[in-house]
């Protein structure tokens, strides 16, 4: 599984997708731990430093937006990792440029931050119900490149992920939601409501992709309609983007540490081996 396999080059076909990888649970399990040891490197990497990054999630209803955030959050320790879930705006941030509530809650240096839905939604919900007019989903898609260039100017490592599921699997996913009790809550009238309009977001996703996947911040297109496929590509893009040019080797501990250690507690550390861990420890 390469990145440059989901990246988006030219206008996708949606309905003409037919590729949906499946992969077994061994192999999942196994993968997805590989995968969040290397989120735990970066992020230790970030950390005390100016780097940061961005992760946009976007994709169909119950395409595995969640699933993929609950992952990261199982890797990711919440103190320099945060989730921005996005609502419908509110009272005061509809006088406002839809921007400004997400410049708002962009990562400080060494932080991570995940938006679940984003600032395309300008051009997506926003668009397909009528909540934006017409110029203004059509001048958003140059303000959000103008937006990500901005970003990325400034040193913030950017992932863009839509998740990909086909009309018929959605609607299974939803049939699972509503016979199960525990999922119930994943409901909205609004999902049901996009649900009607599949050909017109259709039309809305393809037109995102094609005007705002650039050179320096690509649209990843995630085939999701097999759950553990699904997140693992996704993890595998957000890992591959988040540790590009960047060093994963574990930092040394700190001398003060070390000695710290050797005085109070009478431990001596072996040098580390090749993966920067301690060979052994003498006492």
């Amino acid at each position: 599984m390469k990145t440059s396999e989901f990246i988006v080059d030219k206008r996708p076909r949606l309905a003409a997708i037919e590729g949906f990888p499946k992969v077994d649970l061994s192999d999942y399990e196994r993968r997805l731990s590989e995968l969040q040891e290397t989120l735990q490197r970066v992020q230790q990497a970030y950390l005390g430093t100016p780097q940061r990054a961005v992760i946009v999630l976007e994709g169909w209803d119950t395409a595995g937006k969640g699933g993929v955030v609950r992952r990261l959050g199982w890797a990711l320790d919440p103190r320099s990792f945060k989730v921005a879930a996005t609502a419908s705006p509110g009272g005061r941030e509809k006088s406002l440029h839809y921007l400004q509530r997400f410049w708002e809650r962009l990562p400080e240096h060494g932080q991570i931050v995940a938006f679940d839905r984003s600032w395309y939604g300008r051009v997506l919900v926003e668009r397909v119900e009528g909540f934006a007019a017409h110029a203004e989903w059509r001048r958003a898609y140059k303000e959000i490149n103008e937006f990500e260039a901005m970003l990325l100017d400034d040193g913030v490592r950017l992932a863009k992920l839509f998740m990909h599921i086909t009309a018929d699997e959605q609607m299974r996913r939803f049939r699972n939601r509503l016979t199960n009790p525990l999922k119930r809550w994943k409901l909205s009238y609004e999902d049901f409501r996009n649900r009607g309009r599949w050909m017109d977001y259709e039309e809305a996703i393809e037109d995102m992709m094609e005007k705002t996947s650039t050179r320096r911040a690509p649209w990843h297109l995630v085939p999701a309609n097999d759950k553990s496929f699904g997140r693992l590509a996704a993890l595998r893009v957000i890992a591959d983007r988040l540790s590009k040019n960047v060093s994963l080797e574990p930092r040394p501990l700190d001398p003060k540490v070390i000695e710290a250690a050797e005085r109070l507690l009478g431990i001596r550390l072996n040098p580390p081996t090749a993966d920067g861990r301690s060979a052994a420890i003498n006492h």
